[in-house]
């Protein structure tokens, strides 16, 4: 019980986790009401049986409800506040997180600056009222034409100095390479802004050799299937480019078929960057406090292995390095109190 209170308490970052794919079931139904929309259900405990991970379809569905739901810019800043809140519960320091503007623009017209302006009100409350820092990733769809990509990179550019911290890439891996999107990519690095690219979970090596070569990425969205490939193993290892390791999400979509198989030690053991990230926590029944516990339990980690990941996505961060450093110190110094307190000292 000591670790288990130790990881409940512990100062943590995370990386890789989706907007509209964290929006709790409390939520939807505020948002469902205000514009009357009609749902599967009418209460939170349906909501939540509904939102339980059966197939990839059925999450795709969820996920455009949930998109369907969200119509105006106070329906945004409401789902990022309460979003930043649950993370402060978690002790969760910084946060990067995704966020897909062209989708409500193109199905809603909802004014991309407009969006990014309801983004920004939450950050700074949650700055100022919450004590927590965060970033924005501008997501662009795989599935959307290399034009409509480019409408996402040039909303990223635009605030690269106001919440957003690089351009992604998510949505369906399969039949979408990263090349298709290189014009946007090529034109988010000449401004100087970072490329965080999901590669590598649905679909294979090649992915993730793609989001190298095409993208620039600065991190890799999952990365887990770069052990099909020893050279790509031998390149992650000496570049050190972070992986953003989602272990529950990777179960619940059946890349690997329960988390004693998951590749997570295998990752570490040959050398990667590793961090540890929840994706879309209520869609697959986790938190980030969730997977910290998790991985402890099935892989027997330690207190100092964890540290050793949440630093990882400490340092992995878009922060400023100045302000990284004193977060590291402030870190350590808490995860040294905190080991005392819980009797974890070596």
């Amino acid at each position: 019980m000591t670790l288990t209170s130790f990881i409940h308490a512990m100062p943590k970052v995370e990386l890789h986790v989706h907007l509209e794919g964290a929006v709790q079931p409390e939520t939807v139904l505020t948002l469902a009401r205000r514009h009357h929309i009609e749902l599967p259900a009418n209460d939170v405990e349906g909501i939540r049986r509904w939102y339980a991970f059966t197939d990839f379809p059925h999450f795709v569905r969820i996920y455009l409800k949930i998109s369907d739901c969200i119509r105006t810019p106070e329906d945004i800043e409401l789902i990022a506040r309460e979003f930043l809140a649950g993370q402060a519960r978690q002790n969760i320091r910084h946060t990067e997180f995704t966020y897909t503007p062209y989708t409500h623009y193109h199905f809603k017209g909802l004014d991309g600056a407009a969006q990014l302006a309801a983004l920004n009100r939450a950050r700074r409350w949650a700055e100022t009222e919450l004590g927590i820092t965060s970033g924005i990733i501008l997501d662009i769809s795989r599935n959307v034409t290399p034009e409509e990509g480019l409408w996402t990179a040039e909303l990223a550019i635009s605030a690269m100095h106001d919440g957003v911290v690089a351009l992604g890439l998510g949505g369906p891996e399969v039949g979408h390479p990263p090349e298709k999107h290189a014009a946007s990519f090529d034109r988010a690095a000449a401004a100087g802004l970072a490329c965080i690219l999901h590669a590598g979970e649905t679909a294979g090596a090649e992915s993730i050799w793609g989001a190298i070569r095409y993208g620039r990425t600065a991190r890799i969205g999952h990365g887990i299937r770069c052990l099909d490939d020893g050279a790509l193993v031998d390149y992650l290892r000496e570049t050190q480019i972070p992986l953003e390791v989602s272990p529950s999400s990777n179960v619940r979509l059946g890349i690997v078929p329960h988390l004693d198989a998951h590749p997570l030690p295998r990752l570490l053991a040959e050398g990667l960057y590793v961090t540890l990230n929840s994706d879309d926590p209520p869609m697959f029944d986790t938190t980030l406090t969730d997977e910290y516990l998790r991985v402890a339990d099935t892989f027997g980690f330690d207190a100092d292995a964890l540290i050793q990941l949440a630093l990882n996505g400490l340092r992995a961060s878009r922060l400023p390095e100045d302000y990284k450093q004193r977060l590291e110190a402030e870190f350590m110094s808490e995860f040294e109190r905190l080991k005392r307190t819980f009797s974890l000292v070596n």
